[in-house]
This record gives C-alpha cells, sequence and structure tokens, in this order.
C-alpha cells in the first residue's frame, strides 16, 4: 500500500516585529546620549505645545459653554418655563457639552478617544440596564414638566394617595397629606396612571346629603336649606345681573374718567399740559381696561357650568326622604363651604319645622291560634 505525502508550505512567523526587551536594551545601547537627549527634548516641546492647545481649549470652551448655558436660561426665562424643567434643561445641557469638551481635550493630548467612549458607552448600556426602574421615572419626571398634568401646590389624587404636590422632582413627586403625610410617589407610575387633580378647575359643585322625615313639608325643607346655603357669601350665585350691573359701574367709571380729564386744570406751560394729560389718559385707561377685565370674568362665569343653587328629591329612603343640595365654590373654598353650611343645615333646619328622622322598623306581633 502506497501513501501519499503531501507537503504543504507553512507561513513563516514573524518574530523581529515585536521587540523584545532584550532588544530594545539592545537598541539603547547604539543610541548616543546626545542622540536620547534629542529625542525626550522633542517628546517634551511636542508634548508642552499639545498640552498649551489642550489648556487653551479647555478655558476657551469653558467660556463658551458658560455663556450657552446664560442664554439658554434666558431663553427659557422669557417663555416663562417651568422652574423644575428650567432646572432639569440647563443641567443637561451642560453636562453634554461639558463631556464633548473633555472627549476635544482628551484628543488633543494624543489620548485615543475612540476608546474612551466605547468604554463610555459600555459603562452606559451596563448602567442603563442596572438603573432600569430609575431611567423609567426619568422619563416620567421629563413627561410630567413637558405637559405639565399638575403643578406644584395641586391638590391630586393618584396611585392611592391624596394630598396637595409640594415638589415635582425628576425622578418622583412629593405630596403632603390633609394630615401632614410626605409621599414620595415615582413619577414613572404618575406618567403612565390615572391622576385626578382637584385643582385643575376654577370652581367646584358641593353637595350635600340630607333626609327628612316623611311627612314633612318639601318645599318648607327646600326654602330652609336654599336660605341657609344663600346666605353663604363663598357660595357662587351667577346670575345675567351681575354682568349687567359689573357694565353699568364700568360705565359710570369710564364717564368719570372723561369728566377728570376735562375738567383737568390748565397749567402755564404746553409741555406740561400734555404731560399732565397722558398721565389722566394713563389712569383712565386703567380703569376701563380693569373694568373689561371684571365684565370678561362674568361673562365666563355664566358660560361656565357653574349654576345656582338647588334642592332636589334624591332618593325615597326606608325612613327618609332624601334631599341632595347643591352649589357650585371656589376650588380653594371646597372643604371651608362644605363643613360650614353642613353645620348650619344641622343646627337650624330643624328650626323651620323639619325634622331628621331615625331608622324605623314597624313590628308586628301575631297571636297564633291554640291548637
Amino acid at each position: 500500500m502506497s501513501r501519499l505525502f503531501l507537503q504543504i508550505p507553512l507561513p513563516e512567523v514573524v518574530t523581529d516585529s515585536i521587540p523584545t526587551p532584550a532588544q530594545e536594551i539592545g537598541s539603547l545601547k547604539n543610541i548616543t546620549f546626545d542622540e536620547l537627549i534629542n529625542g525626550l527634548v522633542k517628546d517634551i516641546v511636542s508634548f508642552s505645545i499639545h498640552l498649551a492647545i489642550a489648556i487653551l481649549v479647555f478655558y476657551v470652551g469653558k467660556f463658551i459653554i458658560k455663556r450657552i448655558y446664560t442664554a439658554t436660561g434666558a431663553i427659557l426665562a422669557r417663555r416663562k418655563v417651568d422652574a423644575s424643567l428650567s432646572t432639569f434643561i440647563l443641567s443637561l445641557v451642560r453636562i453634554v457639552l461639558y463631556f464633548i469638551l473633555l472627549v476635544t481635550v482628551i484628543g488633543i493630548l494624543g489620548i485615543n478617544t475612540s476608546s474612551f467612549i466605547a468604554l463610555f458607552a459600555s459603562a452606559g448600556v451596563a448602567i442603563g440596564m442596572a438603573l432600569s426602574g430609575t431611567l423609567q421615572n426619568f422619563a416620567g419626571g421629563v413627561l410630567i414638566l413637558l405637559l405639565k398634568p399638575y403643578k406644584i401646590g395641586d391638590y391630586i389624587e393618584a396611585q392611592g394617595f391624596a394630598g396637595t404636590v409640594t415638589q415635582i422632582q425628576i425622578f418622583s413627586t412629593l405630596i403632603s397629606t390633609p394630615d401632614n403625610k410626605s409621599i414620595n410617589i415615582p413619577n414613572g407610575a404618575l406618567s403612565t396612571g390615572s391622576i385626578n387633580n382637584w385643582s385643575h378647575n376654577p370652581y367646584r359643585r358641593v353637595q350635600w346629603d340630607v333626609g327628612i322625615s316623611y311627612g314633612d313639608d318639601f318645599d318648607t325643607a327646600k326654602n330652609a336649606l336654599l336660605e341657609i346655603v344663600n346666605a353663604d357669601d363663598m357660595v357662587i350665585r351667577p346670575g345675567i345681573e351681575q354682568i349687567d350691573k359689573a357694565a353699568e359701574d364700568a360705565r359710570l367709571k369710564d364717564e368719570a374718567a372723561s369728566a377728570a380729564t376735562e375738567e383737568a386744570p390748565s397749567p402755564i406751560s404746553p409741555k406740561k399740559v400734555g404731560w399732565i394729560k397722558r398721565i389722566i389718559q394713563r389712569q383712565k385707561n386703567r380703569i376701563i381696561e380693569r373694568n373689561e377685565r371684571q365684565v370678561a370674568a362674568l361673562q365666563s362665569l355664566v358660560k361656565s357650568p357653574v349654576a345656582l343653587p338647588s334642592v332636589t328629591i334624591s332618593d325615597l329612603g326606608d325612613s327618609s326622604v332624601n334631599l341632595v343640595v347643591k352649589a357650585w365654590v371656589r376650588t380653594e373654598n371646597y372643604w371651608t363651604v362644605y363643613y360650614r353650611i353642613m353645620e348650619r343645615i344641622y343646627m337650624e333646619l330643624p328650626e323651620s319645622g323639619v325634622s331628621f328622622p331615625f331608622p324605623q322598623m314597624e313590628v308586628q306581633v301575631v297571636a297564633m291560634p291554640k291548637s
């Protein structure tokens, strides 16, 4: 049996491409002292030039970043952006610009920036995976600051808690409950969940449930309840007569301002005449604008869902006729009006001859015939 052997030439391993320490020491022996000094001087001069350029670029970049930061803050203030959102945007701008400046300075010094950026990206991915919940809250905070479903001072109800918003942070929102508990709610849940903002609308309807006895006169109870509600100054009672009164007041004040302009004393200098007239005209315009705002506010009030106080029968219960009393108040006066009128109903309604019933049960005893 014959065998065939193929001789395949192997590639030569180049060992001279990477010098060994012994070879490096040997090469240094062939360099004279003057050549060594000249090489070191060239390297030091080159590094010093790059270092000076890097320092110059750093300070120039720092100056430019400061100007951009100031200009961005001025633009946000001019557009009246929310303070929390402005702080977040300014911090983000500063961090991004300083990172770009740092990478530029490192590149000028001769350090390979690609590996630095890759290392930073890898660290960012690892940190992002470890802090996925925190990043979700961060994104929720950005959405809340942009969309503004609520603001500081609003009374909200969300995630099973209710209270007044005291702080809107990047990762969470801090609310204060009526019993002065501080609740920290993550923004991720707030941005994706339901939020009941009690302070969003300027007006709220207050409702009281009152039970009267069967046989009591409904009109008497209704008139007594309306009298109690209408006697409160915080209850809103819109009507066209309010608009007419405000328009009449505006007309009278306008006429008074015109009369004051006509009866203004004439001074000696003609320049002073124009100066005084301009002051009187500005005052007159202020009065007219203020009255126009009052009339517009009253007109919007009538067009809003605000209605007059009302008393209706809501249910015929087992032991009482259940009445519902409705009235409109400003949102900030809701609880004050609710508790104050509830107290007055309890104290004053029985004086009109209307009684509050107790639960009653009729028991009939039937005598069974003897067997």
